[in-house]
């Protein structure tokens, strides 16, 4: 397995939103859909973490998972996060699982702003039980455990967030707008000046 680094792509002029984006969320919430549409709209250069891992590696996922085990395929991802978020203008579609390790949590908050893809586990499964690409899912009964991991993860995901939009029964162009709304909103209030209270006697 190889590991060639990521080349960032030329700098966009900045927009109406964070110039960093980062997705998070659950297997199947809609990440890689999301982003691409949402990086389209605003002139941003898309990545998928997953597949910067499989690019660098030259293995699938499940190969990794298979050679390396879950903690391999982790470390893998960690070093994938750290060279995007040295990239600017970009949205990134992260791994359902990067939220597990502190710093990854610590590098998200500190790297741009953080969107919760947020789905019920129902519309999870009806998304991904017939993906064979998801190696957490490949088990007797792949319900319970999208259920397992959806209760694990869900609290680390809020935690960060800075945005969270439900991302069930939305079309992708409606999702994105949405989304877009968001984004600029809070862009437009952290960029805003501080309050200050009148002078007495001013």
């Amino acid at each position: 397995m190889s590991d060639a680094p990521i080349e960032p792509l030329p700098d966009v002029p900045a927009n109406i939103v964070p110039a960093n984006i980062f997705l998070i969320g659950m297997m199947g919430a809609g990440k890689t859909s999301v982003g691409r549409v949402l990086a389209k709209r605003l002139g941003k250069a898309f990545y998928d973490s997953d597949h910067e891992v499989v690019r660098r590696t030259g293995a699938t996922i499940p190969l990794i998972f298979e050679i390396e085990g879950e903690a391999g395929f982790r470390t893998r991802e960690t070093a994938v996060l750290g060279e995007l978020a040295q990239l600017q203008n970009i949205v990134v579609a992260t791994g359902g699982g990067i939220v597990l390790r502190e710093e990854n949590r610590a590098l998200l908050k500190r790297s741009g702003c953080i969107v919760y893809l947020r789905a019920t586990v129902h519309e999870l499964w009806q998304r991904t039980r017939h993906d064979k690409n998801r190696p957490l899912l490949q088990i007797a009964d792949p319900q319970a455990k999208l259920a397992e991991l959806h209760a694990m993860r869900d609290p680390l995901y809020l935690e960060i967030a800075d945005i969270v939009i439900d991302s069930s029964r939305q079309s992708l162009r409606n999702l994105a707008c949405a989304l877009e709304s968001k984004l600029a909103l809070r862009h437009r209030c952290s960029a805003a000046p501080p309050l200050t209270s009148a002078t007495p006697g001013a």
